[in-house]
């Protein structure tokens, strides 16, 4: 595989603060207590912060930006510098319980490559992300023509670092794809309330504006 340029270290959306995302406490509820967690992308620090201190996990993080991993640093936090997409293949087999993407998917050059190292080094994992099939975006593009720009994506297209959106059943068929197996999905509202777990992947994929996959490993 031909290595694609990195991300620009510091781009707004992979080094701005995690702290007033509704999602990370949802995520972390998903993990069961004395866990070992690898979190990639692991931004400033907050969800593994809250991890260890709520729940007593082993955790390690990793992070593309520098200042993101200065900042884990200076919480106390294991964290190294690298990226999804070339450094994953570093970490040995079954090394964890949980490998978790939060907000991360979407910024990397080739998803399914990301993924398989998920389920290759980790039991469990864990993939948050902007959904794009939600109808504000499908409004934007209907009415406007241009690219949406939302609280969730707030930064124009030829400046995201976000190369890969994809929808909630994009998502799904790819995980499909992949043979591993759905335990949760999440979807939130543009307010972050929870859509029914019980509704339609149709409604999930219209009304949620994130979502949070819970997966298990191929058999």
């Amino acid at each position: 595989m031909n290595a694609a340029p990195p991300m620009t270290p510091d781009d707004p959306i992979r080094t701005m603060a995690l702290s007033d995302r509704r999602d990370l406490q949802l995520l972390a509820d998903l993990i069961e207590p004395g866990s070992r967690v690898l979190d990639v992308g692991c931004s400033d620090g907050t969800l593994l912060k809250i991890l260890e201190s709520r729940h007593g996990i082993d955790g390690r993080g990793i992070e593309l930006s520098q200042r993101g991993v200065n900042e884990c640093v200076a919480k106390g936090l294991a964290v190294v510098q690298g990226d999804a997409d070339h450094d994953l293949i570093n970490y040995p087999d079954n090394a964890f319980d949980y490998v978790v993407l939060s907000q991360t998917i979407q910024a990397t050059y080739n998803p399914r490559f990301v993924l398989e190292q998920m389920f290759r080094i980790g039991a469990r994992g864990i993939v948050s992300f902007p959904n794009f099939g939600h109808w504000r975006m499908r409004w934007q593009l209907l009415t406007g023509g241009r690219m949406p720009v939302t609280e969730h994506l707030p930064v124009s297209w030829y400046a995201t670092p976000n190369i890969h959106f994809c929808t909630i059943r994009d998502f799904v068929a790819l995980v499909e794809e992949l043979g591993a197996t759905i335990e949760r999905a999440i979807a939130l509202n543009s307010k972050g309330n929870r859509i029914d777990e019980g509704a339609s992947l149709r409604r999930r994929n219209l009304m949620g504006e994130q979502a949070i996959f819970l997966l298990s490993k191929p058999r």
